[in-house]
């Protein structure tokens, strides 16, 4: 049998990133903290902590943490039936979710909050990718994701949400630098253009479906959405803007489409562990539910 208070020790390290911070969380001392990790761990025969500024899980570490959140979540659904007033606010369920940058800077917070209103749970959400979310699903890091990975992944249902919708802009500054004669496959090869981070294939994506060209343009990087969109309004360069975000800007004149009209969308996707737990179920029907207002029908 698995000892759940080392177990929960395990989980507040890794969660709160040192012993010092997971003690405070638990209110024990830092030593029963130690004492417990320890303990785990020579009873399992493995490490379960890289120590460090944070501390991080092993493989075995990261298992054993996602076993602790999905146990949480279970006993979140007992806890209003077998103790009313049980719950404190350091025994509150985190959920561990992946999400896309731009889904977070767009459509998503009103599902997140949504969600907290409805259970008074916790999120944890990491960062990345939407080509790439769905294998912290696969790693056991989380236990849901907005991905553009339709892949089925073990053990996880996955629901098509619709498309967020994106459109090559510039600011008219920059389209009179750049763009003066118009844009064409010429330009568009010596155009700085914008890219989120090295995986972020928009801008060719686009170019070849406007104008059929593999685009070598210069790059600025910036890993930030609404950074991207506030370069992009000075000038830096010309990027892929989400519509909903772009849009009052382009009214305003504040920003140009390249051209006009040419979109591209991308299919998101929910993928969320089977755990038969209230709130993983309220999180899906939150995300439904904003996916529906915020998001283009695939």
């Amino acid at each position: 049998m698995l000892d759940y208070a080392s177990l929960s020790a395990l989980a507040a390290v890794i969660r709160e990133g040192s012993f010092d911070r997971a003690a405070a969380r638990l209110g024990i001392t830092p030593s029963a903290i130690s004492q417990r990790v320890r303990g785990l761990e020579e009873r399992l025969g493995t490490i379960l902590v890289v120590r460090g500024q944070p501390c991080a899980p092993t493989d075995t570490g990261r298992a054993l943490c996602t076993h602790v959140d999905k146990v949480e979540l279970l006993e979140a659904d007992l806890a209003p039936i077998l103790s009313p007033q049980g719950l404190g606010a350091s025994a509150i369920p985190t959920l561990k979710i992946a999400v896309n940058a731009d889904s977070l800077a767009t459509w998503f917070p009103a599902a997140a909050a949504r969600f907290a209103e409805a259970t008074g749970l916790l999120l944890d959400l990491t960062l990345d990718d939407e080509g790439h979310t769905a294998d912290r699903l696969r790693a056991g890091e989380v236990l849901a994701a907005v991905t553009a990975d339709p892949e089925p992944v073990q053990g996880c249902k996955t629901m098509l949400l619709g498309e967020l919708r994106y459109a090559a802009c510039a600011s008219p500054a920059f389209m009179a630098r750049y763009f003066s004669n118009g844009v064409s496959a010429d330009t568009l090869a010596t155009a700085p253009c914008l890219r989120f981070d090295r995986r972020d294939g928009l801008q060719a994506r686009w170019a070849m479906a406007a104008y059929g060209i593999a685009l070598t343009a210069p790059a600025h990087w910036v890993p930030s959405t609404q950074g991207f969109l506030d370069l992009a309004l000075a000038g830096l360069g010309w990027g892929m803007q989400p519509v909903s975000m772009a849009h009052s800007h382009i009214q305003d004149g504040r920003l140009v489409e390249l051209p006009p009209g040419q979109t591209i969308g991308v299919k998101l996707y929910w993928t969320a562990t089977r755990l038969h737990a209230g709130a993983l179920h309220a999180l899906t029907d939150a995300v439904r539910r904003a996916a529906r207002d915020g998001l283009i029908p695939a």
